[in-house]
């Protein structure tokens, strides 16, 4: 059994360091996934940016060359973010809040004209919107305990 301290760390890392790591690896990895024929369905369609694009990630999530270069782009930064607690805790409340914008997006663009470059559809907004959610919770519940550990009390 893994023993864990006050701050919420086991074996050298936070639980929040863990997450954004963890959270920065599966995107670094649907990034890498989405140039890859037969991970990614129709990919001969697939252009640099545009709703045009008609490649389909795991058959379902529209993808395009600029899509696959933000989920590694995103990846990287939670991979590099992970090195302290309080950057995992950023990454997460930072990167939710922008997955729940680009919810808010894909919501009221029309997609099928130009203002849908990255490209995103239907199952991709959702996605977005659990993303957003879970990022943020992840980053609010496991900041609480470290955020205590760090306090300290001085006698005036």
């Amino acid at each position: 059994m893994t023993s864990m301290s006050s701050d919420g760390r086991t074996g050298g890392r936070t639980n929040i360091q863990k997450a954004a790591l963890a959270v920065g690896a599966v995107f670094l990895l649907v990034g890498v996934l989405g140039f890859i024929p037969g991970i990614t369905s129709n990919y001969e369609t697939m252009g640099f940016a545009g709703h045009e694009s008609k490649a389909l990630l795991l058959g379902i999530f529209q993808v395009s060359i600029l899509h696959n270069i933000v989920h590694l782009l995103f990846g990287a930064a939670g991979i590099a973010m992970a090195r302290s607690a309080a950057q995992s805790r950023n990454y997460l409340l930072v990167g939710g809040a922008i997955y729940l914008v680009l919810w808010l997006y894909g919501l009221l663009i029309g997609l099928d004209t130009a203002a849908n470059f990255v490209p995103v559809n239907t199952a991709d907004n959702w996605l977005h919107f659990v993303l957003g959610v879970g990022m943020i919770g992840l980053g609010v519940a496991l900041s609480r305990g470290t955020a205590r550990a760090g306090r300290t009390t001085t006698a005036h």
